[in-house]
């Protein structure tokens, strides 16, 4: 997938390539600064989160996504030149696997062939597949690792599967992620985990599939990424874009998010207050708002949801058509998973890392790391509102 270029100058920009059972998956970042050391043992761990928990289907006893650097690094550090990755496939058998007779429902097979007027639907599947999220979820670390620099985090977790719910999260990424280190399905609370797992298994005898709801969370972003000039610099519109690019995601809301829709004006928003430990020296009352105002970060935790349908690829199958004979008939089965949320949690944390990385090098520039965290520290977080001017005219910075 490739992504459209960055709407604010100067932000990352990012492309990948390869098919779910091609040789290997191929990424690239662009915009990264000179000067990151890229710590390759944490990327390799986070990758393997995709496979951690229960419900993922065959390939997972064989898929290790290990991350070879090819270009972009001198002695473990970034240059400034874009950053090329490899994500290793251990089933590479594309050419020889056979084709599809009938389309799935819910995945891109009819569509695709429709647009070629092929019937090879393989020829669509394969860069259609969820395969392609391992490149973004590299390339997510690598924006994780800029984000640390800063005291950026993101973390994402598990909040509901087939219907069943997480009791509420706790309130900060660090209880968070103490929370999801002890649950099978990356969940802030392990005490869904059982549920869940009697949800999947009876799923699986019945050779059907679950979709599930997953939260993505940053904290410490400084007020002001993103933009209101134009609709494509909006943070939120960027975010919630990125989280509705992954397959299978049909629903995404940022803070209260459709709950909001029932509240009056008057309780939803959140009151400003004085805060000694908030940017210059103003905090909120609440983040109902989920972090970003007018297209904008206001300083406080960004937080969004992602609602995931269940996998289209069934094992007892859905009705089709065979598109040769024209007959009704099972779409085909191919190899699946029975619940994939906490895969696509791992690969919402990424496509957010990347995201907010790239508000963040847009904002502060730089050729160098260590001039993007000197203009960082220039922000305004120790700002007084009243000795800023009270006219755009007084932005001049003229004596």
């Amino acid at each position: 997938m490739t992504q459209p270029p960055t709407p604010a100058s100067g932000g990352l920009r990012w492309t990948t390539a390869g098919e779910s059972h091609g040789p290997v998956l191929v990424a690239v970042l662009e915009g990264l600064p000179a000067g990151l050391a890229l710590d390759r043992e944490a990327l390799q761990a986070g990758m393997a989160l995709r496979w951690a928990a229960l419900g993922r289907g065959p390939r997972a006893r064989f898929e290790t996504d290990t991350v070879r650097v090819l270009a972009g690094l001198k002695r473990g550090v970034t240059l400034g030149t874009p950053l090329a990755l490899e994500v290793s496939n251990g089933d590479t058998r594309i050419d020889e696997l056979p084709g599809l007779k009938a389309p799935r429902p819910g995945h891109a097979d009819l569509p695709g062939a429709m647009r070629l007027r092929c019937r090879d639907l393989r020829a669509v599947l394969e860069r259609a597949s969820a395969r392609e999220t391992a490149a973004r979820c590299a390339l997510g670390g690598v924006a994780e690792q800029l984000l640390a620099r800063f005291g950026i985090r993101v973390c994402a977790f598990v909040r509901a599967i087939g219907g069943i719910s997480a009791p509420e999260p706790p309130g900060t990424i660090s209880e968070v992620l103490d929370a999801r280190s002890k649950s099978q399905f990356l969940s802030s609370d392990p005490a869904a985990d059982a549920a869940w797992a009697e949800r999947i298994e009876r799923a699986r005898a019945d050779g059907d599939s679950l979709g599930g709801v997953f939260e993505v969370r940053v904290e410490g972003l400084p007020p002001g990424l993103g933009g209101y000039a134009q609709p494509t610099d909006r943070l939120d519109a960027r975010l919630m874009a990125a989280l509705a690019s992954i397959p299978a995601i049909r629903g995404v809301e940022i803070g209260l998010g459709f709950a909001a829709a029932a509240e009056p004006g008057s309780t939803y928003h959140d009151p400003i207050q004085p805060d000694p430990a908030g940017w210059a020296g103003l905090g909120r009352g609440g983040n109902r708002a989920g972090g970003v105002e007018g297209g904008l970060s206001n300083g406080q935790p960004v937080v969004l949801r992602a609602a995931m349908k269940p996998i289209p690829t069934l094992r007892r199958g859905v009705p089709s058509v065979d598109l040769a004979s024209g007959l009704p008939t099972p779409a085909t089965y191919e190899r699946s998973d029975v619940c994939s949320v906490p895969a696509a949690a791992v690969a919402g944390q990424a496509v957010v890392a990347l995201e907010v990385a790239s508000a963040l090098r847009a904002r502060l520039g730089g050729a160098s790391l260590a001039e993007m965290r000197r203009r960082f520290e220039d922000l305004g977080r120790t700002d007084d509102p009243a000795a800023w001017p009270d006219d755009v005219a007084g932005l001049g910075g003229e004596a």
